[in-house]
């Protein structure tokens, strides 16, 4: 450690005393993530795990994408499955993603989640009863939903690539010649953003103004678009670019704070971003994280990484779900 600079050591891994490190690149990361903070494994043994969602019974949701189904985990460890075959089939190819991926809270405790297997966005009901709410554009079936958030005002966007497709672009059942971004407002299904090849994670900041998606394509980065009230988009700017990230791993869910920085699954682990793109640090997790959400008081950050389920506990409280 002799010689190093201060800025040089404050860069480096720290252990976090639990599992996995943590990188802090800037001071302002502090003001995020306490120094003492650490990264604990809630539970594990599970197959590809996805779409953390804090529930009113203070338990977390969570999307097993390869094993098919939604469990619940409570804080203490203790996992239940709440929705076997949450994909919408049966039957499936081991291995493929079939099952459910990302989800949010919807009206009166309900939740809404993405099927792969389904090609469908389905509302779970108190009852658990699921019901799907938007299958097609245009009378095309859609490719595989991914992950989905609701803005203030009630209005729906999701990102829809081909993960779900056992050939991808190329499978013979897919229907729709472009992988979308979507608004549903009022009724209405409207692809906003075409042109990304494997859009992802969504997150809205917390005035509403601005849309972030990461892209799990050839080309790896995360976006940021202005959003009118209509929902349209203008103004689409890089956020940040990991194309040439030496760790694997692929821009995955991400969520926003209520300060407005982006935390989003990445190479390695969760990467921490300013709202104008800087990168203030990395939660480095034991296993390539997928997604994250808050839970608990909102300020832990609950983190689905491959097998597990991890948690951190963080300084600056969460954007929580519109319907909570």
């Amino acid at each position: 450690m002799i010689g190093l600079s201060a800025m040089q050591l404050s860069s480096m891994p720290q252990d976090s005393g639990g599992v996995g490190t943590i990188e802090r690149l800037d001071p302002a990361f502090d003001q995020l993530l306490p120094k003492e903070a650490k990264i604990e494994k809630v539970a594990g043994g599970f197959t590809f795990v996805e779409g953390p969602l804090w529930r009113s019974d203070g338990t977390l949701w969570f999307s097993d994408v390869v094993g098919n189904m939604i469990r619940s985990v409570t804080p203490a460890g203790q996992v239940k499955v709440m929705i076997p075959n949450s994909g919408g089939g049966t039957v499936a190819r081991p291995g493929l993603y079939a099952g459910s991926n990302g989800m949010t809270a919807d009206k009166d405790g309900a939740a809404l989640v993405c099927q792969h297997f389904n090609r469908a966005i389905a509302r779970i009901d108190k009852d658990l009863k699921v019901t799907p709410v938007i299958e097609k554009f245009e009378g095309q079936r859609l490719n595989s939903p991914n992950d989905l958030v609701y803005r203030k005002d009630g209005v729906l966007f999701f990102t829809d690539p081909p993960f779900g497709l056992a050939r991808g672009d190329t499978d013979p059942a897919k229907e729709l010649k472009f992988n979308a971004v979507y608004s549903y407002m009022n009724g209405k299904l409207t692809p906003i953003v075409k042109d990304l090849d494997r859009p992802n994670g969504i997150g809205f900041s917390p005035d509403q103004k601005t849309m972030y998606v990461s892209n799990a394509g050839q080309k790896r980065y995360w976006m940021k678009y202005d959003v009118a009230k209509d929902g349209t988009v203008s103004n689409a700017k890089m956020l940040f670019d990991v194309s040439n990230e030496k760790n694997t791993g692929l821009p995955d869910g991400l969520k926003v704070d209520s300060k407005g920085n982006v935390w989003g699954a990445g190479p390695g682990g969760v990467w921490v971003f300013s709202p104008d793109g800087k990168h203030l640090g990395t939660i480095k997790t034991p296993e390539g994280p997928a997604n994250c959400g808050w839970g608990d008081d909102g300020k832990t950050l609950y983190i689905t990484a491959v097998t597990s389920v991890y948690r951190i506990k963080t300084a600056v409280a969460g954007e929580m779900p519109l319907y909570k």
